[in-house]
């Protein structure tokens, strides 16, 4: 293929939805709602300032965990260093020895401190190395209002976040099966202990998956929650919110009713069709390679912008590369799916005629 000038198809899709938007009366010092396949902050409020979190840190800790190559079933030998830290706790005892993935549902269900602590030494070697990591993680997810000191959210000066990087881990961690599971589980048996998920939405939202709660004098309540409803994932995060529950079952009704999940691409559609210079086939398809959606409420429009070569060489590969489409809502690009050629087209040894033919067909002479 060789590849030219470049030429824009620009079109524009009208998209009209059918629930009006509403504004939000939050008890939260902060809170955010995202959807967690775009990306789209769907609402906010202080979104960005930064605040304790509490134990809803150790999500964090569980992705860094999942992360660090060591299986749930290898069995983890409890030092006393692990043991006796303040606050809620899975009552580890030193000498026993626990399979990480029941030191998970320590962490994740019962919010055990020390079991922060043993995950994250059994892991990287030293909690300190451990705490590193989630650092660079962070760094990673672009959280780059976060700053970790230990694994369990503790209260420590400088151990921060936001509820919109608590939102980007949140939706990172529901990538993860393990964790996904795990905090979706509202009561289990593992390890000789019974856990019940502190999160009281599992039993009162419908939809609701996880994720996790939080609490210290300094934070308030921290609250973390996911819901799938229709294919769809919301992230909710509330910052020092003395009524977590009802904040997030406001904003979670609110992502549901107020934003329509919208086909951009569909994988297959033909977008154009394109002129092929060394062939008996005049034109090759070109189609989206992938599906795409977006969340969008009423009277949003979206923009599209396809860039394509302005013509093709033979032979073509049926999947090659062809060009892309660009989405934008409100000059911002929201979107961009890859274009691939349909279908193979042969280099075949061709009469000036022809060539000439298929050089009017492309210029339209």
């Amino acid at each position: 293929m060789k590849c030219c000038a470049r030429g824009c198809v620009c079109a524009v899709l009208c998209l009209v939805l059918c629930v009006p938007c509403t504004a939000l009366d939050v008890s939260a010092s902060s809170a955010v709602l995202l959807d967690a396949a775009s990306g789209r902050v769907l609402w906010e409020h202080n979104a960005h300032e930064k605040r304790y979190i509490a134990s809803i840190t150790k999500l964090m800790t569980a992705l860094v965990a999942v992360e660090s190559g060591h299986k749930l079933e290898e069995t983890v030998d409890i030092k006393r260093e692990y043991t006796g830290a303040e606050g809620s706790s899975m009552y580890l005892r030193p000498g026993e020895q626990l399979s990480l993935e029941a030191l998970m549902y320590g962490l994740l269900l019962a919010s055990g401190n020390d079991a922060a602590l043993a995950v994250a030494g059994y892991c990287a070697g030293s909690v300190e190395t451990f705490v590193a990591q989630m650092n660079r993680k962070a760094a990673r997810l672009g959280m780059t209002n976060t700053h970790f000191l230990n694994p369990n959210g503790l209260t420590q000066e400088g151990h921060v976040s936001t509820a919109y990087d608590m939102a980007v881990l949140a939706a990172a961690c529901m990538r993860e099966e393990s964790i996904a599971k795990i905090v979706a589980t509202r009561s289990i048996t593992i390890g000789g202990r019974t856990f019940t998920n502190h999160n009281k939405l599992l039993w009162r939202y419908d939809g609701c998956v996880g994720m996790k709660t939080g609490y210290t004098e300094r934070a308030g309540r921290t609250l973390i929650s996911c819901a799938r409803r229709d294919g769809r994932l919301l992230v909710a995060v509330t910052l020092n919110a003395p009524d977590d529950w009802q904040d997030h079952t406001r904003m979670l009704d609110y992502g549901f009713s107020a934003y329509t999940d919208t086909e951009l691409s569909k994988r297959g559609t033909v977008r154009a069709k394109q002129p092929v210079l060394g062939s008996l086939l005049s034109f090759v398809s070109v189609e989206e390679l992938d599906t795409l959606h977006y969340p969008l409420k009423q009277g949003e429009t979206v923009r599209s912008e396809v860039s394509l070569v302005r013509w093709t060489q033979a032979p073509v590969i049926k999947g090659q590369t062809a060009g892309t489409i660009t989405y934008y809502l409100n000059g911002d690009v929201i979107g961009v799916c890859q274009l691939v050629y349909g279908n193979p087209v042969p280099l075949n040894v061709v009469s000036e005629r022809n060539l000439l033919e298929n050089i009017q067909k492309m210029f339209g002479f």
